[in-house]
């Protein structure tokens, strides 16, 4: 791993967060490699590659604000391939709901070195959920 490379990474992970509080579904695109395939929060299971027009309109569900910031990042490099991992926080207010929601979960993306330019290849988010009668999602842990 290099320094530059791992400065890079992080770089592109900040621009996401970046991306996300501004609702900009062609930075998000940007970042992405054209075949990546994503597990995000968000309905259906998998998506293979970024669709924009999607994207505009899951931020479009949502009123005022998106707060978006990335903890606890960690960042491994070999060679071509990379990956990160990171607890991730997003609050909004889903419209026509009285107030904002704020969840916390599990970010793991991957990178693939292309033509120089690092590129996300992979994208893994999840909730962890109670693994009692009401198997629910466990919106309320906090780090």
């Amino acid at each position: 791993m290099t320094e530059q490379d791992d400065k890079r990474i992080r770089e592109l992970v900040a621009a996401r967060a970046t991306a996300m509080t501004e609702r900009d579904a062609e930075a998000l695109a940007g970042q992405s490699a054209p075949d990546v395939r994503a597990f995000t929060l968000a309905p259906p299971l998998v998506h293979h590659g970024e669709d924009v027009e999607a994207r505009k309109a899951w931020f479009a569900g949502f009123d005022g604000p998106i707060e978006y910031e990335v903890r606890d990042l960690e960042v491994t490099v070999g060679g071509d391939v990379a990956f990160s991992h990171a607890l991730n926080r997003l609050s909004t207010t889903p419209k026509g709901m009285p107030q904002p929601f704020e969840l916390w979960f599990r970010s793991t993306l991957g990178f693939r070195k292309q033509d120089g330019e690092w590129r996300i290849t992979h994208v893994h988010d999840s909730t962890p959920f109670y693994m009692d009668a009401t198997m629910s999602a466990a919106l309320d842990l906090k780090p």
